[in-house]
């Protein structure tokens, strides 16, 4: 049996999913976005500020879920453009010190024009 997860702490999902899911002993997280979850806005404009934002998104969801990004056993890494990979990967390696399994790829455009999302399955 599945439980959704939701927190005021990370952005409302915006269409017809949740911020995430647990399963068994995995939690499964939505694509986040850098939208500011106090202002419902996309604030930032680098692709290291948004990648922050992102990461702190996943954060505040994964605690939600009862758990942290220290148990994340894979993420899928979405970018506008691999040009911003390096830029990315910088910021993404202070918040995944664990390393888990990852594939990133570029895609044409993301909700609300950002430039990254990043969806993470996690152990509980």
């Amino acid at each position: 049996m599945s439980q959704t997860v939701y927190t005021k702490e990370a952005p409302d999902a915006i269409g017809p999913y949740s911020q995430a899911v647990k399963a068994g002993n995995l939690v499964f997280t939505s694509g986040q976005i850098a939208i500011n979850p106090a202002s419902g806005a996309v604030e930032t404009q680098t692709i290291e500020e948004q990648t922050k934002q992102v990461c702190e998104n996943l954060c505040a969801v994964l605690k939600a879920a009862g758990t942290s990004i220290d148990k994340a056993v894979k993420t899928v890494c979405f970018l506008k453009s691999m040009d911003d990979f390096a830029a990315f990967n910088a910021v993404y390696g202070e918040y995944f010190t664990t390393k888990p399994a990852r594939s990133c790829v570029a895609v044409k455009q993301l909700p609300k024009d950002v430039l990254v999302e990043v969806e993470v399955i996690a152990e509980l």
